[in-house]
């Protein structure tokens, strides 16, 4: 199965590059998480943030076409445990061979990204900073996995 992350934003800190291609490391092969970027829309002038969010809504949903299972994270989505994450993982393997994850960029994601996912979800109340969320994101589906499999990395 594949998972894609598509978030707005180039050109991540290279502490971000590395917690990302750890956790995609320790994944098994049929696990294929991948994470593409999108340049953020200019902000020039006459821009405002809902024209801004607008183009960047079209950028996602553009490379989210043919996924089977669309997720949009958003602070005001619902927070799932890491034991309820293995679940929703557990789901895609057996029932969506594609799964797209999108994170918006500086102004979050516009209506239509929200309106297009099947489910909206939130990683915390917390506001996360978009290159942490790469990190965490990356880290949490690795945890489901290990759940899923059993292994001892999670610990009650």
């Amino acid at each position: 199965m594949r998972i894609n992350v598509i978030a707005i934003g180039t050109r991540m800190p290279g502490w971000v590059n590395e917690g990302v291609t750890e956790y995609v490391r320790r994944l098994p092969r049929h696990i294929d998480l991948q994470f593409t970027e999108l340049p953020a829309a200019p902000r020039s002038a006459g821009a405002t943030t809902a024209k801004i969010m607008h183009k960047e809504a079209a950028a996602l949903l553009r490379a989210a076409r043919g996924a089977d299972r669309i997720i949009a994270l958003d602070e005001r989505g619902t927070g799932c445990t890491s034991v309820q994450l293995s679940g929703h993982l557990q789901d895609w393997l057996n029932r969506y061979p594609q799964v797209a994850l999108l994170i918006g960029g500086a102004d979050g994601l516009d209506p239509r990204c929200l309106e297009a996912a099947h489910e909206v979800w939130s990683l915390s109340a917390l506001t996360l900073p978009h290159p942490l969320v790469r990190v965490v994101l990356a880290e949490q589906l690795y945890r489901a996995w290990t759940l899923v499999q059993g292994h001892p990395y999670h610990r009650d």
